[in-house]
């Protein structure tokens, strides 16, 4: 399969999306959801403003399966985290700028603060979906050294591998959470 050829599912996903399968979105939903919800929780902080998220991110998809373009976006899990951090960002956005002005607030330094805030939010919101998705023997070796307050040698023996794959998990997982501050943040909403 050519490099730049999305998997399978996603190709047939976005195809039933567009002729309106009522079935696909279903399908899709049970599969992202929990993503969606996740990722727009870490960035609002707000169980109710992360269901709305939610709703409007599967209502874009719904309305919008063409907007998937698997070159540009990756794999469909991207793009809708993408979506999803998009909207939640905007969301963010528009609560501090209004709670702002119903304060008084609404200069430079108040916008200042809002972009802070939410370029903080959205890197957490980008890393938490790196970690999730990376592969498990990544995952685990950064989970027993940072969680669990382990060095490279306890992390190799809890996780029975040598002591320099334990130290090759912990840089390639590092290496991919560093990417985590070096995307773009987009405030567009959908």
């Amino acid at each position: 399969m050519a490099k730049d050829t999305p998997p399978r599912w996603d190709r047939r996903m976005q195809q039933r999306l567009s002729r309106g399968e009522a079935a696909a979105l279903g399908e899709l939903y049970d599969r992202f959801a929990s993503l969606v919800h996740s990722t727009a929780y870490r960035v609002l902080d707000d169980e109710e403003a992360a269901d709305r998220v939610t709703r409007e991110v599967f209502g874009y998809v719904w309305e919008n399966p063409d907007a998937y373009e698997p070159r540009r976006d990756g794999s469909m899990r991207s793009w809708i985290a993408k979506l999803s951090r998009r909207q939640a960002v905007h969301r963010l956005r528009q609560a501090e700028t209004r709670a702002q002005l119903e304060r008084g607030g609404g200069g430079a330094e108040d916008a200042e603060e809002v972009e802070r805030k939410v370029r903080r939010a959205a890197v957490s919101a980008r890393a938490d979906f790196i970690v999730r998705s990376m592969p498990t023997p990544l995952r685990l070796a950064l989970e027993s050294a940072y969680l669990q307050r382990r060095d490279y040698r306890q992390t190799a023996a809890e996780l029975g591998v040598t002591e320099d794959e334990a130290r090759r998990r912990l840089r390639l997982g590092l290496q991919l959470l560093a990417t985590a501050n070096t995307g773009p943040l987009d405030g567009r909403a959908l």
